[in-house]
């Protein structure tokens, strides 16, 4: 019989438990010690809902992010906060988000605020990580009080469990070394407290241990192949038993020595890998367990049984219970229970697994490898039921989009005329100053905010009221601008509940859950919108909000848009056609909206690409193809517009350097992107690549409650001047502002237009002698 486990469950809780919970303690309405009772509530339901499965994980739940787990469980902290004292606790979220809850920083002034650690995607999803900080003389103390205690959990509730840690190797690649030394020197450092930690773990009557390395579907030189195999062949002397964990794609050229590693089991994303699960069988020692990832624990879409049992069991025939199931790696990207989603399509739902519904799926499959498919026929015939009226529903395709697919050409994604001659008559137009100040786009979401919205949603506000309320947080955020001195204004977003969902509600061919949110970082949840069926747009989404937003302001007011690339990263995709064509109809939709909102006298028009990089591949020999189809997508969505209109984008929590060129392929007049957590490290780009057009590089990291000082941004903007003509040089924060307070908002922006104006001034008075010289 096949042994059932799972990777990872999601964290956050049903209904968001760990987000309020979090969000309280941090605001001191909350102690310590009720967060941590809420972290044991929810690991406790969260083994529940698994209790199906033969093995449940352990060590998977976190207050913010399990690869800082990780750094603390390895004693692994920056310079910055080891000083510090209190609860543990606080210096942890002190890494995370650059401060801990109210009451526990008022012992002194040290520990206000400190530099939160920068923070970027895990692999290709739109979850996002603390990245380890690494020096020549990074030392390693473990600190196994986390996972210990979980253990003591599980014991006294009688599972049987699986601690879930980071592998060695994974810990050093997701990690960034601060001064340029070389990560992997650190390796004979790091690994006694991996062999310590197994150690540990041993003594406490573990007997399996997941251990992640899902570096191993990257593209690996022969120094990090030598040091995964000295890695493994240091830790084999331990009692436990190691599962080594790899997914989010095929291992390549990586999959015979990893196979080969001294570990008892070895886990492949049989979703991505498909095409290498042969081969796994065949470099299977033959002692290993197998574990293959058979559901996708990425996306809402149920699996076809059928078709996995077709495949399947004939390698349950040859591995007997060396064969394991699991999903395709953690289920942290899915939410939790579609039993909570009673407003759902009954349609759509019917297409639909969580990951509750994971769980079910893959002990149906046991079932089904154990006593034969009679014995879950009836379960199967409804799962064959359901896919097949998936694929042959009149909802799903749209013959208008398709024949508006078959009509694209490549002239759709070209601008009138060249960047410069763009920028001339852009500047004739906006008239802004040197260094132009702007944001990104939201302004603090407010509960107020929220409350009107719902009650709006509930039919208890009609939709005059409704619009009278938000006209009237739209000029709240028009006058605040004004009065900051900002250059460029937004509208605020007062009305947008979410940059993806926001645009899928008005679009045909998405659905919408209720609580179907997952952990984009920290407390940040995102209820991804679902994208079953061909997209066309219905009418003007934004026009009709940016427009009253400039009738308040003689400033030019930027419209603002998610861009197709975003739109489709953060949504669920339909999974029955290429992402590239999914892509595409997007564009064609929101260049609708582009054409519609500059016929309005909108002038300049943002179109956020924030997850751009987060949907290329992670092998370096498949970027081209997709940078191609997704900096085309972005151009279609843009370049419509006559060249008096200013296009901008906008792109965050991302490395860039190495993508720059495809970033200038965008031909977007303005790009603002995040650099202020990694002390503006992405110009190092520009030493090597001139960028043509202009760019805002952030300056206040508004993912932490900290309030930059002027003197701050001014060094940001004048390291940035070192490698950007300052001719092209705009001055803004480094993301939107929504999840922010306005008592953090206004003084923020207050120093950086403050900072602006000082740049200015100091490039005037260095004009100024050369003008006297020339008279």
């Amino acid at each position: 019989m096949a042994i059932t486990h799972s990777l990872g469950f999601p964290r956050i809780g049903a209904q968001r438990e760990l987000k309020f919970a979090l969000e309280a303690y941090w605001q001191g309405k909350s102690s310590a010690a009720e967060l941590r009772a809420v972290g044991t509530r929810l690991r406790q339901q969260h083994w529940a809902a698994q209790a199906g499965l033969d093995l449940v994980p352990l060590g998977d739940f976190s207050f913010y992010d399990q690869v800082l787990d990780m750094s603390f469980t390895l004693g692994n902290l920056p310079a910055r906060v080891r000083d510090f004292h209190g609860d543990a606790l606080d210096n942890y979220f002190r890494v995370a988000r650059g401060r801990s809850a109210a009451g526990s920083e008022a012992h002194g002034a040290c520990c206000a605020g400190v530099a939160a650690g920068e923070m970027t995607k895990w692999f290709d999803t739109n979850y996002h990580y603390i990245v380890p900080e690494f020096t020549a003389d990074s030392e390693f103390r473990l600190d196994a009080s986390r996972l210990l205690q979980e253990i003591g959990e599980a014991r006294a509730l009688g599972l049987r469990a699986k601690p879930v840690i980071i592998g060695p190797l994974s810990y050093l690649w997701l990690g960034k070394a601060k001064d340029g030394s070389n990560k992997l020197d650190l390796l004979p450092r790091l690994l006694p407290a991996y062999a310590q930690l197994l150690a540990v773990l041993a003594e406490q009557g573990v007997e399996w241990l997941q251990i992640d390395e899902p570096a191993l579907v990257t593209e690996l030189d022969e120094d990090w192949r030598h040091a995964y195999s000295i890695a493994y062949h240091t830790l084999k002397s331990t009692p436990l038993k190691l599962l080594l964990c790899s997914y989010f794609g095929p291992l390549r050229e990586n999959l015979e020595w990893a196979l080969k590693l001294p570990t008892a089991g070895f886990h492949l994303d049989a979703l991505r890998a498909r095409d290498e699960v042969q081969a796994a069988l065949n470099y299977l020692g033959s002692h290993k367990v197998l574990s293959l990832g058979v559901i996708n624990g990425r996306n809402i879409w149920k699996t076809d049984l059928n078709a996995v049992l077709d495949w399947l069991e004939p390698i349950s025939e040859r591995l007997g219970e060396r064969l394991w199931l699991a999903p395709s790696c953690s289920l942290l990207h899915v939410p939790v229970d579609l039993r909570s989603e009673t407003r759902l399509d009954a349609e759509v739902r019917s297409w639909l697994a969580f990951a509750c519904q994971k769980l079910e799926e893959l002990q149906l499959l046991a079932r089904a490898l154990k006593s034969g498919r009679e014995a879950v026929a009836g379960a199967l015939a409804e799962n064959r039921q359901a896919i097949a009226a998936r694929r042959s529903s009149t909802r799903v395709h749209n013959r208008q989009v398709q024949e508006a697919m078959a009509r694209l050409h490549d002239k759709l994604g070209r601008r009138q005329s060249p960047y410069p001659v763009r920028a001339a008559r852009q500047a004739a137009v906006l008239q802004l100053p040197a260094f132009p100040t702007t944001t990104i786009g939201s302004f603090p979401q407010t509960a107020e905010i929220r409350q009107i919205r719902r009650r709006f949603k509930s039919g208890e506000l009609d939709a005059a009221a409704y619009q009278a309320a938000m006209h009237g947080e739209i000029e709240r955020s028009v006058r605040a601008q004004e009065a900051l001195g900002l250059d460029v204004l937004v509208h605020g977003e007062a009305e947008r509940n979410d940059m993806v969902e926001y645009f899928g509600e008005q679009l045909d061919g998405y659905a919408f859950s209720q609580a179907g949110w997952v952990q984009s970082y920290g407390s940040r949840c995102v209820k991804p919108p679902i994208l079953f069926g061909d997209i066309s747009r219905r009418q003007a989404m934004t026009v009709d909000w940016i427009r009253y937003a400039q009738s308040l302001t003689d400033k030019p007011m930027k419209g603002m848009l998610t861009g197709p690339v975003t739109i489709l990263n953060w949504s669920f995709v339909r999974d029955d056609q290429p992402r590239a064509f999914s892509c595409f109809q997007l564009a064609l939709a929101l260049r609708e909206e582009v054409l519609d909102l500059e016929r309005a006298g909108i002038r300049v028009i943002q179109i956020d690409e924030a997850a751009l990089r987060e949907g290329l591949p992670l092998r370096k020999a498949q970027w081209q193809a997709y940078l191609e189809w997704a900096v085309e997508a972005f151009r279609i969505t843009a370049n419509g517009v006559a060249d008096q209109t200013q296009i901008h984008t906008h792109m965050c929590y991302s490395e860039f350097n190495d993508i720059i060129a495809a970033i200038a392929s965008m031909d977007a007049d303005v790009i603002t992107i995040e650099t202020s957590r990694s002390d503006m490290e992405l110009l190092e780009a520009f030493k090597s690549f001139k960028y043509p057009n202009e760019i805002g590089p952030g300056v206040y990291d508004i993912h932490s409650p900290n309030i930059p000082s002027e003197e701050h941004m001014l060094a940001l903007m004048r390291k940035a001047a070192e490698h950007i003509p300052a001719e092209r040089l705009w001055v803004n924060p480094d993301c939107g502002l929504k999840t922010r307070q306005w008592p953090e908002v206004m003084p923020a922006l207050r120093n950086m237009v403050a900072a602006a104006k000082r740049l200015r001034g100091a490039a005037e008075s260095a004009r100024a002698p050369l003008q006297t010289a020339e008279h």
